[in-house]
């Protein structure tokens, strides 16, 4: 299989965020036959707070990237941080049962926090905005949603607080809901700033990371395992395998395990200071519970970031734009119509279930994937979680996650590429809201 051909750099492929990240520290590809204790594959979200947290601890540690730093969905997010998963808290525990359930829903309820902890440890420069996101509900359905979900995350004391639809609309700016969740654990950053700064602190906690270096082969020996690039081989005791959606090579079936789903972004040009105060006056980012659902947030120079599902690709393209806006101009009366600055789109992993999985792919080789379109909060805690699990700090039944091998039949994928094609319809004929 072809390496990913994004190196994170490319607007086409990153848009605005591209455009607006620090540039990444310098790296090079592997070259020669070094020797880690651990070698991370992947240099998003993942294998970045692993590296970062391995380094820490007095670990040699290197990243091998096929691309660059935050190539994949790391770069290319809309970039909500969000608490927990798409799946209700009460049905975690179902599915997990109480003590696993229970686990997961409290470690990814406080992800958000460990995202600004570490934001402000290492002083990354990623606009991060702690304040809060909006779970807005359309028609009578959305409503009973985020009740529901409401309720469930109230009864374990989280700071979560249901919104009436007067309400929901002064915070918003405008639209017709029917209320909204207001989650004050979550927020926004700049996603690819956020991996570039990531990979940052771990070079400076000792960790070596090394960009457009696709690993083609892993082999397991009496020392440990040998992964195998185009310009060297890198030996190791672990691999950490941290792809996701975008894994190819020795461990291209994370990716076939997932149903890809193409999500796109555009950017506004700037919004005049006179709307600011009325559009998102919080600067909470947003997004709706349709099934083809729209998200929405400010980044830090005052654009409007608009995303939904589909891809950039041939006439799709200007079907989502002339959505978008239109979209946004039911919001948003009073906002002038611009061209946007920027569009840009990338691949999410959907799990069968929509969980993330534990995988204990080989003797000494563990990864996490499958998050669902909910990769920041997730993936930096579970980045940590899979070091601490390498370093010995807890054992592989204490992950809360599901373990399994899981087979996606031909019909999954083509369903979701008809949900995908889909999608393009319901942008083209214009938003059709509930009741």
């Amino acid at each position: 299989m072809q390496m990913p051909p994004a190196p994170g750099t490319d607007p086409k492929s990153h848009g605005l965020w591209a455009m607006t990240a620090p540039p990444p520290p310098e790296t090079a590809p592997l070259a020669g036959a070094p020797r880690a204790d651990v070698a991370v594959v992947g240099a998003g979200y993942t294998g970045l707070a692993a590296a970062l947290r391995l380094a820490e601890a007095g670990a040699r540690v290197t990243v091998l990237e096929a691309a660059g730093i935050g190539s994949g969905g790391a770069g290319r997010n809309v970039g909500l941080v969000n608490a927990g998963l798409w799946v209700m808290p009460d049905d975690i525990v179902a599915t997990l049962g109480a003590e696993r359930g229970e686990g997961l829903l409290s470690l990814l309820g406080g992800a958000p926090a460990e995202v600004f902890a570490l934001v402000a440890r290492h002083a990354i420069a990623c606009e991060a905005t702690p304040n809060g996101t909006l779970h807005c509900a359309v028609g009578r359905a959305g409503r009973a949603e985020i009740e529901a979900r409401a309720a469930q995350w109230q009864a374990r004391g989280a700071p979560v607080h249901l919104l009436d639809a007067e309400k929901a609309r002064t915070m918003i700016g405008g639209g017709s809901y029917r209320g909204a969740l207001k989650d004050d654990r979550a927020g926004t950053i700049q996603p690819l700033a956020y991996a570039r700064g990531l990979a940052r602190a771990a070079m400076g906690a000792g960790a070596v990371i090394h960009t457009g270096s696709p690993v083609r082969a892993a082999e397991a020996g009496a020392g440990g395992w040998v992964l195998r690039t185009d310009g060297g081989r890198l030996a190791a005791d672990w691999i950490i395998v941290a792809g996701d959606a975008y894994s190819f090579g020795p461990w291209e079936r994370l990716a076939r395990e997932q149903v890809p789903l193409p999500y796109f972004n555009f950017a506004t040009p700037p919004v005049p200071e006179a709307l600011r105060g009325r559009i998102l006056p919080g600067r909470q980012g947003i997004w709706d519970t349709q099934q083809v659902l729209t998200s929405l947030r400010y980044d830090a120079a005052g654009r409007l970031v608009f995303g939904s599902i589909g891809a950039l690709a041939g006439v799709e393209a200007g079907v989502h734009a002339a959505y978008a806006r239109r979209a946004l101009a039911r919001l948003f009366p009073e906002l002038p119509p611009a061209p946007f600055e920027a569009g840009w789109f990338g691949t999410i992993g959907m799990t069968d279930d929509a969980l993330p999985r534990f995988r204990r792919l080989a003797r000494n080789v563990v990864s996490i994937s499958g998050y669902n379109g909910r990769g920041i909060g997730p993936g930096t805690v579970f980045g940590r979680l899979l070091a601490d699990l390498v370093l010995a700090r807890i054992r592989a039944e204490e992950v809360p996650l599901p373990e399994r091998d899981v087979t996606i039949p031909p019909w999954r994928a083509a369903k979701a590429a008809f949900y995908a094609a889909g999608s393009a319809a319901a942008h083209l004929v214009g938003e059709r809201r509930p009741a």
